[in-house]
């Protein structure tokens, strides 16, 4: 999670400069809006690789941070205080990073701090959506209701990245055994038949010749290979940070054959999902698509609810940016055109994430029985191919002592 460098002015008018961890650029305003001060300058600090905590993997994944609410929800609607509440779910956490959080959280619970302001301190635990739910729960004194709901959204949005991460996880490891398989063909078993096919003092057939070749440049130019994906990679990362890039990336990503319509319907459910509970906990629409905008996890998307939010403002529709987009079916523009007319906003959008949510369901699983015999499939092909090139100057031999 980048830092971003701001100066900013406090209630009482007073300038002041700062360091504060975002998910991006909108997030660190938002939170800063909410800690009273008004922004004057922001701008992401250069990530460089020496100032950085080594950590294994995420801080907190999904599944235990979708462990925490349930548990804190349960907790709070069985009478338990939230400041021994916590206390409780530090014990019994199996995540270092969310144990840390949660100690640090129940000594500024102690000094009286909200509990909405004590997550805010943690963006790298906590995402947007849970402080302003946690905060909209406290103005309204229903805060065990929220962490229901904050439950039952996070539960949801686990299922879904379950869903997508198994039918996306066999194809990448069938990927990774063919290749991994053609290359010790490749160089351990076809350099050895090398010598015998320069005896036959002939020439060899075509996929012999480009089998022969592929070997050679593996085993000779490895370390040429190594190079190209070391720059291409490390080309990949600097421009990563660029938004130019980011927008295209993840317009590719909705556009990418077969995968492509699988990760667009998931980002309408998880968008349909975080607007439908935050507007269920009474945040404001506009600060409800800032939110949703910071953490659907798409430039392309976040940039159609910015020129929705900009709509709004102006006294028009947010289903107007929607509809002109395309990267919305239309059945999305006119559910929130219909929410927008009748006021339903919240029941219309929990509808959509409710039909997106089995559609990723459906098309996972689809997807998952067809990729299956495909990959063993395209595996056969590699190892057969590299095969019949080992055998076809053989048989050309014995054809020709016979």
């Amino acid at each position: 999670m980048p830092d971003y460098a701001y100066k900013a002015l406090t209630r009482e008018g007073r300038s002041i400069r700062g360091v504060k961890k975002a998910q991006n650029e909108q997030s660190a305003i938002l939170v800063l809006r909410d800690e009273g001060m008004y922004v004057l300058s922001l701008q992401e600090q250069v990530d460089v690789w020496w100032k950085h905590d080594i950590y294994i993997g995420p801080k907190v994944s999904l599944k235990d941070f979708t462990a925490f609410c349930r548990q804190l929800a349960t907790l709070i609607r069985a009478g338990v205080a939230i400041l021994e509440s916590i206390k409780i779910l530090t014990q019994q956490s199996e995540s270092k990073p969310m144990r840390q959080a949660l100690k640090q959280m129940s000594s500024t619970l102690a000094e009286g701090m909200s509990f909405s302001a004590s997550t805010a301190e943690h963006p790298d635990i906590f995402p947007p959506i849970f402080i302003n739910m946690v905060r909209a729960g406290e103005v309204g004194g229903n805060l065990d209701e929220i962490l229901e709901r904050i439950a039952f959204f996070f539960e949801r949005e686990n299922e879904t990245r379950e869903k997508i991460k198994s039918a996306l996880t066999y194809p990448i490891v069938v990927g990774i055994v063919s290749v991994l398989v053609m290359i010790f063909l490749l160089v351990k078993i076809v350099p050895s038949f090398v010598s015998v096919f320069a005896s036959f003092h002939k020439q060899l057939p075509l996929p012999t010749r480009i089998v022969m070749d592929a070997s050679a440049v593996i085993e000779r130019g490895w370390w040429a290979i190594l190079i190209i994906a070391g720059a291409v990679f490390g080309t990949h990362l600097y421009l990563k940070r660029k938004p130019f890039y980011q927008r295209l990336s993840d317009q590719m990503k909705l556009r990418t054959p077969v995968f492509g319509m699988l990760i667009k319907k998931s980002l309408i459910a998880r968008l349909s999902r975080t607007m439908s509970s935050l507007i269920k906990s009474a945040v404001p629409i506009l600060e409800a698509i800032d939110i949703v905008s910071s953490v659907v996890g798409n430039r392309a998307i976040s940039e159609v609810l910015n020129e929705a939010s900009n709509n709004l403002q102006k006294g028009s529709t947010m289903s107007g940016p929607i509809a002109n987009s395309k990267l919305f079916p239309p059945l999305v523009s006119h559910m929130i055109a219909i929410g927008e007319e009748t006021g339903n906003l919240d029941f219309m959008f929990d509808k959509i994430a409710d039909f997106y949510e089995a559609e990723v369901s459906t098309y996972a699983d689809r997807l998952k029985s067809l990729i299956e015999p495909m990959m063993v499939i395209i595996l056969a092909v590699i190892v057969g191919t590299i095969v019949m090139a080992v055998i076809l100057p053989e048989f050309s031999l014995y054809n020709t002592i016979s």
